[in-house]
């Protein structure tokens, strides 16, 4: 997935332009899968920021930026 359809993606999810709770889900899965990040954390990401609502693009290179934490 590229820079631009994932941002393209997260919109949708964040103008709620989808079928239903699952095809969101579904493409919240396939953000996760690929960046990386453990389920849930895009979603987090969206609808409960640490701060000021995001935009698209915020979203998406806060995804990328993900790394796990080393034990």
């Amino acid at each position: 997935m590229t820079r631009d359809e994932a941002v393209a993606l997260v919109q949708r999810i964040m103008d709620a332009d989808y079928v239903d709770d699952s095809e969101a889900s579904d493409w919240l899965e396939a953000l996760s899968r690929a960046f990386g990040c453990p389920p849930g954390y895009v979603s987090d990401l969206i609808f409960w920021p640490a701060g000021a609502a995001p935009t698209a693009a915020e979203v998406v290179d806060q995804a990328v930026a993900y790394r796990p934490i080393e034990l």
